[in-house]
């Protein structure tokens, strides 16, 4: 497997910077989990989610405004995992890690696995982000080519087109494939998987289990395979959409930087790892509340994964120290103004990655 290392001799920056973010929270007595504004989020998000799924299999309606409603759904779902399972995996929903991983269990209930995204994106990609061979999130794809070091195909030209029906599709990639193939084969791209225990494999299969009850089996029962089918679509094309490309807006845009490690290599990198962090990650719209308030503060994504212990109520406010370290130390802080510059960028990102590399 590869093994990449960062120059941590001479950690300045992130030493400045922690200092100043820990006076933040001190000088104000705040705890740096979350607060009364990611609680009442939960007691929005998830009631709204339980709801609209009752409705839909108690209450006879038009075609179109089911499927209105299931993609409404399908949305509600990416909010509270961007919100309250984000958070809760990071372990900085509750100072109470009981709380914590109950909060987690949400993303089963998406249809995901705590235990696998926990591995998958707060060690591998928090640790190696956008590092092109250990980042699963630019893991290599026949379909995409999200950096300079991926091989090309002449299906990339057209790349910036279709990865909108790619990231769309996502989420029923990642319910019916992805966390199969990373718990059978043990491993995140070249990464071992951690080991589970026998807990661990009983809530995988239990809750794979329980999915399957709840968003196919009831549904069925309750409105018919046709109905069913339709429904379920909706829902995960909204959310799938709507999950992809916010992430892609963290990571996938121009300004951030990547690297390459192959399969076998060790290599270190001449920096430390929070200067890499900055410059690999852009954040996007950090005026805009409505924003902010449903992806979970995940538009603050320097600050997220500079500090992922901090719940994201607390982004906006630490963002000015952030930024101000950065220009003490003459480090680039990638943002764009609204989201949908970020997304202009994005797509011109993969349309500059889906044209023929030159000769060299």
């Amino acid at each position: 497997m590869p093994k990449l290392t960062f120059d941590n001799r001479n950690n300045a920056f992130y030493a400045s910077l922690k200092t100043s973010v820990d006076q933040y929270f001190t000088s104000r007595q705040l705890k740096k989990t979350g607060n009364w504004k990611l609680y009442a989020k939960t007691g929005v998000l998830i009631p709204s989610a339980v709801i609209i799924y009752l409705s839909l299999l108690i209450f006879s309606m038009p075609a179109a405004l089911g499927m209105v409603l299931c993609a409404l759904l399908g949305l509600i779902l990416a909010s509270i995992g961007f919100n309250v399972m984000h958070d809760a995996c990071h372990g900085s929903y509750s100072a109470k890690g009981w709380v914590n991983d109950l909060m987690g269990l949400s993303l089963n209930a998406l249809g995901g696995n705590a235990f696998i995204w926990k591995f998958k994106h707060n060690i591998v990609h928090h640790t190696y982000t956008n590092v092109d061979g250990i980042d699963d999130d630019i893991a290599k794809s026949p379909l995409m080519r999200q950096c300079s070091t991926q091989k090309w195909s002449p299906a990339h030209r057209f790349q910036h087109i279709y990865v909108v029906l790619v990231y769309a599709i996502s989420s029923f990639a990642w319910v019916l494939m992805m966390d199969f193939n990373k718990y059978f084969k043990k491993r995140i791209v070249h990464t071992p998987l951690q080991k589970m225990d026998s807990r661990e494999h009983i809530v995988f299969w239990l809750s794979k289990l329980l999915y399957a009850v709840f968003y196919v089996i009831v549904p069925v029962l309750c409105v018919g395979w046709k109905s069913w089918a339709i429904g379920f679509t909706c829902m995960h094309l909204a959310m799938g959409l709507v999950l992809a490309l916010v992430f892609q807006l963290a990571h996938v845009v121009e300004n951030t930087e990547f690297a390459y490690i192959g399969e076998h290599d060790t290599k270190k990198l001449e920096e430390e790892w929070a200067i890499h962090q900055v410059k690999t990650t852009a954040n996007f719209a950090p005026k805009n509340k409505w924003i902010s308030w449903y992806v979970g503060g995940l538009n603050y994504q320097v600050e997220h994964h500079l500090f992922p212990r901090i719940s994201h109520v607390h982004y906006p406010a630490i963002r000015n120290i952030v930024k101000q370290t950065c220009e003490q130390f003459d480090i680039v802080y990638n943002e764009f103004p609204t989201m949908t510059k970020a997304i202009a960028s994005h797509f011109r990102m993969m349309r500059q990655l889906g044209r023929r590399p030159a000769l060299s």
